[in-house]
């Protein structure tokens, strides 16, 4: 039995999303984790999980499918039963592109994954946490951008406006929600170690761009996912609504 409950996290086969899922294991949730490609890492890091002591399960899933995020779902309700956390990692940048030169189906799918596949699985979160629904309560973790505020003129902004909408989804649906027993949360980071850069296209960005930090280095997706996990802690009781930057100082 999971001293915390069950954990979804979607993307969670790699990077922050991977990270999050061995930190979330390791304060005792069960770990339920997405993944649209990447079977093999989702199976392994399943394995190292439960080689921890805590049940996994690896789902793939498109978060910008509908059937596939009631799918996962619903893998969830039977292998562990009641949600008790919710973390929406999965995203997509869409590749580098000036405002003036991208396309529509970068941005049809950029905003499919990173905005209502976080809404979708939110939605899907609060039917089973909420007490309106006679749920127990709960924690949503979305993971935004510090390119939200930034804007990221020249390199993506449609990724920058996502992230963006997503925060702005974090305040709403937390107003929404706090009386019904579940709290809603943000992590923003920085410039982070992870395959997003080599996936845009640029996979030397994060070190090329570290000297503009004010800590002079990129982070590592570890530092994201103990942010992530204190946000649903219990520690972290009285915090709804908010949105904390993990940048090194940007």
């Amino acid at each position: 039995m999971s001293a915390r409950g069950p954990l979804l996290v979607t993307g969670g086969s790699r990077g922050i999303g991977a990270a999050i899922g061995r930190r979330a294991a390791a304060a005792g949730y069960d770990v339920a984790l997405t993944y649209a490609h990447e079977r093999s890492a989702a199976e392994a890091l399943v394995a190292e999980i439960v080689a921890s002591g805590r049940r996994a399960v690896a789902i793939q899933a498109d978060v910008a499918r509908e059937d596939d995020v009631l799918r996962a779902f619903h893998t969830l309700d039977v292998t562990f039963g009641p949600l008790a956390a919710l973390v929406n990692n999965a995203g997509i940048s869409g590749g580098f592109s000036r405002v003036a030169e991208v396309t529509h189906a970068q941005l049809e799918r950029v905003m499919a994954v990173n905005v209502i596949g976080a809404m979708l699985c939110a939605r899907e979160a609060v039917r089973r946490m909420s007490s309106a629904y006679g749920g127990r309560g709960g924690a949503i973790v979305n993971v935004t951008s510090k390119a939200a505020r930034i804007g990221s003129a020249g390199e993506w902004v449609h990724y920058a406006a996502s992230k963006g909408a997503l925060e702005t989804f974090t305040l709403g649906l937390a107003r929404e929600v706090a009386e019904e027993g579940i709290r809603v949360n943000a992590v923003a980071p920085g410039l982070v170690e992870t395959d997003l850069h080599a996936a845009a296209g640029d996979p030397e960005r994060p070190a090329r761009m570290a000297s503009g930090i004010p800590m002079r280095r990129a982070g590592d997706p570890d530092e994201i996912a103990a942010a992530v996990t204190w946000l649903l802690s219990d520690e972290a009781s009285y915090v709804t609504g908010a949105v904390l930057d993990v940048t090194g100082g940007r």
